[in-house]
């Protein structure tokens, strides 16, 4: 005999599961996860350019998975000059264990911080 469990309660509510489904999707790729990880390492903002000479990758591929990376906050952009320059965006990287242990049921749900917020 099966039993529906509706007295489970969700751990997690609509808009912060598209948030943490936005956050591992970006991290589906491993371009995006040796860039971050290079990003991680940085001890201050680099350019694209510096991006590409340092992991050795098409200007064209580092632009477009820094996009990705952007669009979800993992990473900040700046601007010096003519340059834009790329770091990790620290606030949002502490929050995804958490993510990953909520969507486990290891944790009570956090409020997910929005893009950008540092």
């Amino acid at each position: 005999m099966s039993s529906s469990r509706t007295d489970v309660p969700l751990a997690v509510d609509r808009e912060t599961a598209e948030t943490y489904a936005r956050w591992f999707q970006a991290l589906s790729d491993p371009t995006r996860i040796i860039i971050l990880s290079y990003l991680s390492r940085c001890t201050s903002p680099v350019s694209v350019g510096t991006i590409v000479e340092d992991l050795d990758m098409g200007q064209s591929t580092v632009s477009h998975h820094l996009k990705t990376l952007l669009a979800v906050g993992f990473v900040t952009r700046a601007r010096e000059g003519t340059a834009r320059l790329y770091a990790v965006n620290h606030s949002c990287i502490t929050m995804f264990p958490t993510a990953a242990d909520v969507v486990m049921g290891r944790s009570p749900m956090p409020t997910p911080k929005p893009v950008g917020v540092s």
